[in-house]
């Protein structure tokens, strides 16, 4: 029988076939999301929307406002009104975006490996509710990561009233008990704990790198940055950083003392008899003067102990806080925002393998890769009859499982999360799943029979039950404002006991230290090419993990960076490559976790050594005992900066707080020998707006927040590894780092100055790349930007030979993906593709300045300060960029360039760059500054 159709009928045909196709879906209706601060009557074409919602990673949120672009959401800024952002973000958030958008994303539900359909899944978890009611959940497991949201929680407690022999189980790979169970230790239950540092004087950690990791690190980061300013009304402070591997907040620090883990046990310990007044013969100088500092200090002092050191250490840090009057005042203590009661990972494992699992719901878990190896938990799921997991990706547990169940985006779902303090927040989805997948609320909610009910209703019903006075206005207030007010926990006040001393580290042994890796995390965003892509701190190592160890670890085992060895304990081996970091511990090796993926996607699989491969079951931290053989064979890394030695020509100024105050105008006598003379060419004149942007080096923690917020600004590609390797990189803003000191110093090498240097464009006043250009496509616009005019340009690279500031990319080959769809709408619009064959670099972000620029001349006024913020200057934790109007002597960036600190890099080049520094300036101890430059000797 023959059927001819038209193209109208055709498309009639398709369009009815797409919404029966919706509707035997079963999917929730959609429903309606509220814009920040305003419903617009009409949405305008062009002009971008801000949403709030969060950022959940670990289970803690991070309050953001999310761009949307025509329904398409592009970019990610931090929300003002949230206490974990304070408008800012990290590097994680700002890459959750490319995440969201990611083809390799899990687009089906599977059976067996094999695609299926969401009907079969359907029928499927009814059976197992049906069955889990006969007998009250005998049999019937839930793993999870942490869980903070208060929505998901009464779902879980409902289900253990429902089916009271249920378990469920909580593993995070990043989070171990030991800071709960050092409470426990301190105060007989587990307490969370919030730090004020912006009231801190004096701050010593011990191994504790609050500037990186953990659910506050944004805001801690703002309020370090804060009291790191020799301006502040309070004062500068001063921070004493006891450490392993070298973090963020040592390389910032006024004094870095670098100490294996069994000697940093024992420095705390003496540490804390010191304070109580004791003499101790065998405690180093440093020492005695870090616990003289904190007594002159109290009750405005600080020690806080990281997560990975034993429960002891935190109780002791508890213990001497309390000894040093800072409770309540520099440091707070709240319920766990994580509920710490759930069975573990070890309990589960067990289990399963001894038959008492029937059935495994495995929420957006990949234990099967994160699990410590020797822990064998994929050879236990083996033993479990049915194993559900519900993920982004179809991941190493996935593949593992009999059903895996697509799992909608956090910017897709409705659910709601808790911040570090407690703070909740109602997460709203930006945009309908990209590719299917449902909300663990909607699991949940088929487990407990309420088959219709969608995650909207839940969450909605869940606070309309707390708060059903005038709820309507209260749900759209928080929506609109992102933050649920007064929802923080409240302080509690807590006694703590004495502590027992304790240490079970071998001195003499080589000791592994896990630590999360600061691109790629715990494994969580191995697929993330922006991440992938973003230079390690200290490093500058792209696409790779390396084991992390000091000049003399090296020299005692004869290695070399790229060099491979083996790692051996217990009978389990690890291969791997070296990277030698000064300032790293001695007789320790650093081993980042979250690489050496097989089921991770196109960007994450195969790419780097898996560290979990050697981690104990215990999930600890540190292990000694490890025994190292080079193997003879090499590696190579693709590295953003190959030269970290500033080669005396002082990039970075910088100085002591008393030589700041003994000579204020240090950096002009600096600067002054290399002045530069006149020019032929004439000056330019702006009778309007003269943009300029000037970078504190006091502030800045080099933390690369710039870096990945100016490439999902500007549409900037990943290249690969290959590419880098061969210098080709595209970020239009680094963040260069330098160890100060001669190689040939070897106390220099154990404990060296670290010094940050963010270099974007310095648009130039007497810019060298443009009177070279011979299609004009690099010149001077009327605002003082230095423009590139993509369709002019031919690719001569005449103007990238003559940047003395090496701050402009040629995209050699076509890195921009224009394939894939998905990837297509992740862009931003205000922002050129660029195509291959051309020059590209910061444009102080033209298009936000183009955007102010429209909407001052819409109401009629000129453009304030502070109304253009460019995509770094949003982004930074802690507000070290300043940009602005330079002919506003009342803006801040004017201001910051008036300073007795402000310089201009490679002044003598007499390039006049609009861009400027702020000179870093330190407090050290003046009593043991000599000490800690030059080590005290150990035994090899």
């Amino acid at each position: 029988m023959n059927i001819s159709l038209d193209r109208r009928q055709f498309i009639k045909l398709i369009a009815a076939t797409g919404a029966i196709a919706q509707t035997a879906c079963s999917r929730p209706p959609p429903e309606t999301i509220l814009p920040y601060v305003h419903m617009p009557e009409r949405m305008l074409p062009g002009a971008p929307e801000y949403y709030a919602t969060a950022f959940v990673q670990h289970g803690y949120a991070i309050g953001v406002l999310i761009e949307s672009n025509m329904g398409r959401p592009i970019k990610i800024e931090g929300n003002p009104h949230h206490p974990a952002s304070r408008g800012a973000t990290n590097t994680f958030a700002q890459a959750s975006i490319l995440q969201l958008w990611d083809p390799d994303r899990s687009r089906s539900v599977r059976r067996d490996g094999i695609v299926s359909t969401w009907s079969e899944w359907l029928s499927a978890i009814s059976s197992i509710s049906v069955e889990a009611q006969k007998n009250r959940g005998a049999g019937l497991r839930i793993l999870t990561g942490n869980i903070t949201s208060p929505t998901l929680l009464a779902q879980l407690q409902q289900l253990k009233i429902q089916f009271p022999n249920l378990h469920w189980h909580t593993y995070e790979p990043l989070h171990n008990d030991n800071a709960s169970a050092g409470a426990t230790l301190a105060f007989g239950k587990p307490l969370d704990v919030i730090y004020r540092i912006e009231r801190a004087n004096v701050i010593v950690t011990l191994d504790a790198d609050f500037l990186s990791h953990g659910p506050a690190a944004t805001i801690y980061a703002r309020e370090f940055a804060a009291r790191r300013r020799p301006d502040h009304a309070a004062g500068m402070n001063r921070v004493y950083a006891l450490e392993c591997s070298p973090g963020l907040l040592g390389t910032v620090a006024d004094h870095r003392i670098p100490l294996s883990p069994a000697e940093l046990e024992r420095a705390a310990w003496q540490l804390a008899e010191l304070i109580e007044g004791n003499t101790i013969n065998d405690a180093p100088n440093w020492l005695q003067q870090i616990a003289l500092d904190l007594n002159r200090h109290r009750g405005e002092s600080l020690i806080i102990a990281g997560p990975r050191l034993p429960p002891s250490l935190h109780a002791l840090a508890h213990s001497l806080n309390e000894r040093l009057n800072n409770s309540q005042h520099t440091i707070q203590y709240i319920a766990p925002v994580v509920p710490p009661q759930n069975a573990s990972l070890q309990e589960l494992v067990s289990a399963m393998s001894d038959g008492g699992v029937d059935t495994l719901f495995i929420l957006n878990n990949n234990a099967v890769y994160q699990a410590p190896a020797a822990l064998e938990f994929s050879a236990a799921l083996k033993h479990v009859r049915c194993s559900i997991h519900a993920g982004f990706y179809v991941d190493e547990t996935a593949r593992q499982c009999q059903w895996h169940v697509p799992l909608a985006h956090t910017y897709e779902q409705w659910s709601d999360a808790r911040a570090y303090d407690g703070t909740a927040t109602i997460v709203q989805p930006l945009i309908a799943p990209l590719y299917g997948g449902t909300s663990p609320h909607e699991i949940l909610n088929r487990l407990l029979g309420n088959e219709s009910r969608s995650a909207y209703d839940t969450v909605r019903a869940y606070w309309r039950s707390l708060r059903s006075e005038n709820f309507d206005a209260f749900w759209q207030s928080v929506l609109q404002r992102g933050v649920i007010a007064d929802s923080a926990f409240p302080s509690q006040t807590v006694v703590a006991r004495p502590v027992e001393k304790s240490r079970a580290l071998n001195d003499a042994s080589l000791t592994a230290i896990f630590a999360a890796d600061p691109a790629v995390d715990d494994g969580e965003y191995s697929n993330n090419g922006w991440l992938q892509e973003l230079p390690r701190p200290l490093s500058a190592m792209t696409w790779d993990n390396a084991a992390l160890m000091s000049v003399a670890t090296a020299r005692r085992y004869n290695v070399n960076n790229g060099d491979i060895v083996e790692l051996q304990h217990n009978g389990r081996r690890l291969q791997t490559p070296v990277w030698i970091v000064p300032g790293h511990a001695d007789r320790a090796i650093t081993l980042p976790l979250g690489y050496g993926r097989w089921a991770a996607g196109n960007s994450g699989n195969g790419v780097g050594f898996n560290a979990y491969a050697l981690r104990p079951v215990d999930s600890s931290w540190f292990i000694d005992g490890i025994q190292l053989r080079k193997l003879g064979t090499r590696y190579s890394f693709a590295l953003t900066q190959t030269q970290t030695d500033s080669a005396d020509r002082k990039p970075v100024l910088h100085a002591t707080l008393t030589e700041l105050r003994a000579q204020p105008e240090f950096v002009r006598i600096d600067t002054e020998k290399n002045s530069g003379a006149g020019s032929l060419y004439p000056e330019y004149s702006y009778d309007n707006y003269k943009w300029g942007m000037t970078i504190d080096l006091s502030a800045c923690i080099g933390c690369n927040a710039c870096t990945i917020a100016c490439q999902a600004e500007n549409n900037i590609p990943v290249v690969g590894k290959n590419e880098v390797a061969r210098g080709r990189h595209m970020h239009w803003i680094r963040v260069d780092h330098y160890f100060e000191g001669s190689k040939e110093d070897e106390s220099a090498q154990k404990n060296p100055t670290v010094l940050y240097q963010p270099v974007p464009c310095m648009h130039c006043e007497r810019a060298p790349c443009e009177e070279v250009c011979p299609v004009g496509a690099t010149m001077h616009d009327s605002e003082g930007l230095n423009v590139q005019v993509y369709n002019r340009c031919v690719g001569t690279r005449f103007c990238s030979n003559n940047c003395p500031y090496k701050v402009r990319r040629f995209n050699f080959l076509q890195y921009a993906d224009r394939e894939r769809e998905s990837l297509k709408a992740q862009r931003n619009p205000e922002v050129t593709v660029r195509q291959r064959g051309v020059m590209e670099k910061c444009t102080y972000c033209l298009q936000r300045i183009t955007r102010g620029r429209i909407e001052a001349e819409k109401r009629g006024t000129p453009l304030r300060d502070g109304e253009i913020v460019t995509a770094c200057q949003a982004v930074c934790p802690t507000q070290a960029i300043a940009f602005g109007n330079l002919n506003d002597g009342d803006s801040a960036v004017a201001r910051a360039q008036h300073s007795s600190r402000n310089y201009t890099l490679l002044e003598e080049l007499n390039t006049k760059p609009r861009t400027t520094y702020l000179a870093k300036i330190s407090n050290p101890n003046a009593s043991i500054s000599a000490q800690l430059s030059k080590p005290e000797p150990r035994d090899a």
